[in-house]
């Protein structure tokens, strides 16, 4: 499959089932992991390692950040960036105003 392609779900998660289900009959995980993208016709062996890797981080077998915690970071970051656009716009206004009220005005 060309780069960029998403597999589903399903697809992601049965590679995993099947890489710890398999490993044992293999003299590495890495030819395991070979095996089973061959099977499921993932284009290449480093894309069910990283589903592997991932799913033991997640299961908290391996160190590292949660896909939960991971949305979450990227949630609070595209929020923070929002706010920071918002108060750039405020700290705009206000210096408008400010000036507004500074300048001498003409009566009729």
């Amino acid at each position: 499959m060309s780069r960029g392609t998403h597999y589903s779900p399903e697809l992601r998660e049965r590679a995993v089932r099947m890489v710890a289900e398999l490993t044992p009959n293999y003299p590495t995980e890495w030819a395991a992991m070979k095996s089973v993208a061959e099977k499921l016709g993932i284009g290449s062996t480093e894309t069910v390692r990283k589903w592997v890797r991932r799913a033991q981080v997640d299961a908290g077998a391996r160190p590292g950040i949660t896909s939960e915690d991971h949305a979450e970071i990227k949630r609070l970051k595209r929020e923070n960036a929002e706010l920071r656009r918002a108060n750039e716009i405020l700290k705009a206004a206000s210096s408008f105003f400010a000036a507004e009220l500074d300048r001498p005005h003409r009566s009729s």
